[in-house]
């Protein structure tokens, strides 16, 4: 009893500062948590910036109103000057985008879709990240959330309670239910790029060898997703990763996960043939590839087709379904099959052609395509230029948070590159907002103003 209560007297005064050091961002942890939960029948989105909202996408409001408060309260500027250009270019091709759109409702809810994902969220999370240790503390909770749906998704496929995939309840999907398969895949993704550039970060040996056993753990759920376009931009973002790191330090990596591979698959036999069959078809463009690659391809010059017809402005937000009809071509079936993960049977309409850049260059144009993707590119310029200038200060190479560089850098590879295969939809949908506010942060933010948040 007396040796308790020292012990009882002292927890206190070690969490009570620890969580006023980390309350800035402590919405932004408790949005990303929200995303732990079951989605509700109906949360869900076939793509293209639809689908009925989610408890975390209403965090997400209440995390950009509590900004827009604090901005107004303190009376300057919230963003830098690069940081607003950078956020605030896709505004222009959204808003003459909506006007395009085929009702006054169908513009305003593609509208605020993408200014959550692509402006508000992203500078909401920009201006509440005031030092390296909050932009730490959420790349970590992306590993946490990466990890609890990964450990789900590894249980449906061995309890065949997953989605179904080639007749089998084996796809990993989480909490995310079958009719959003590349929710799961998207999450574990983000832990996974998180946890390896972790894994470099300075002087904290415990921390780099808790994010290499993540990261390792990650490996599983994101190949029982049977993701084709995560797998790819998972590989991309991991190269870019070590290669930032350090080409010695990537060589000694891939070295390392060649012979895990190695043995994993020729000594434990462990891949299924499903695995390796998945792996095979992203090449299949021509042949006989699977109905869903001739699907992706359909839509993908469907989107092409409409770009040419109306050439600078698309068809308007959210019109794809209504014009896809009349520029695909017969070999697009009429919709993709789910079922499994506590789910019956769902013909799951094609409303979007799972390519962000074809998306928005047939709904938005050449102008929506230029200030979005404008914005983007600008971000990777700033994030490897600003690697570049720490890798060479006085710290010695890498620099103090060359962690936080590899995350910004990383998140932003996986994302740009997801897209080519993906597009925005679906729950996990938010915490691409949250993504790109972590890379703004690195890229485009202020810092070096302690206690500011990035308000100047």
């Amino acid at each position: 009893m007396t040796t308790a209560l020292p012990c009882g007297s002292r927890l206190p005064g070690a969490v009570l500062p620890a969580l006023r050091r980390s309350a800035p961002v402590l919405p932004v942890v408790l949005l990303v948590a929200l995303l732990a939960l079951p989605v509700p029948a109906g949360g869900a989105s076939s793509g293209g910036g639809g689908g009925t909202g989610t408890l975390a996408d209403a965090a997400s409001a209440l995390v950009v109103g509590f900004c827009v408060v604090r901005a107004v309260r303190a009376g300057r500027r919230p963003l830098t000057r690069t940081a607003a250009v950078v956020l605030g270019l896709p505004v222009v091709g959204i808003t003459v985008a909506a006007f395009g759109a085929s009702s006054a409702a169908t513009g305003v809810a593609g509208a605020t879709r993408y200014l959550q994902v692509f402006v508000l969220v992203p500078a909401a999370v920009l201006l509440l990240i005031r030092d390296a240790h909050h932009f730490r503390l959420l790349a970590w909770s992306f590993v946490a959330l990466g990890l609890w749906q990964g450990v789900i998704g590894v249980h449906q496929n061995l309890t065949g309670t997953g989605a179904s995939y080639m007749g089998e309840d084996i796809r990993a999907v989480g909490t995310f239910g079958s009719t959003d398969v590349m929710g799961m895949a998207t999450v574990v993704s983000y832990g996974l790029v998180c946890a390896l550039a972790l894994a470099f970060r300075p002087h904290s040996p415990r921390q780099r060898s808790a994010a290499v056993v993540c990261a390792a753990l990650l490996t599983v759920p994101l190949a029982l997703s049977f993701s084709r376009g995560a797998w790819i931009a998972a590989a991309v973002a991991c190269a870019g990763v070590l290669l930032l790191a350090g080409v010695r330090r990537a060589g000694r990596v891939l070295l390392a996960a060649g012979a895990a591979a190695v043995v994993l698959v020729a000594g434990l036999g462990v891949g299924s043939a499903m695995l390796q069959e998945r792996l095979s078809s992203i090449t299949q463009v021509t042949g006989t590839p699977d109905q869903s690659v001739t699907d992706r391809y359909t839509m993908w010059a469907a989107s092409v087709d409409m770009w040419r017809e109306r050439p600078v402005t698309g068809v308007g937000l959210k019109g794809f379904p209504d014009h896809r009809d009349s520029h695909a071509s017969l070999a697009l079936s009429a919709g993709s099959d789910t079922a499994g993960a506590g789910s019956g049977f769902v013909r799951q309409p094609l409303l979007s052609p799972h390519n962000m850049y074809l998306l928005v260059l047939g709904e938005q144009g050449l102008l929506g395509l230029t200030t979005l993707a404008g914005g983007w590119a600008a971000l990777v310029v700033c994030a490897v230029h600003r690697w570049r200038r720490q890798r060479s200060g006085p710290n010695g190479p890498g620099g103090p948070e060359l962690d936080c560089a590899l995350v910004a850098c990383g998140l932003l590879s996986w994302q740009l590159t997801d897209f080519v295969y993906a597009d925005i939809g679906g729950p996990s949908t938010v915490l691409t907002g949250v993504a790109f506010g972590l890379a703004g942060w690195w890229a485009v933010g202020s810092h070096g103003r302690a206690g500011t948040g990035g308000v100047r």
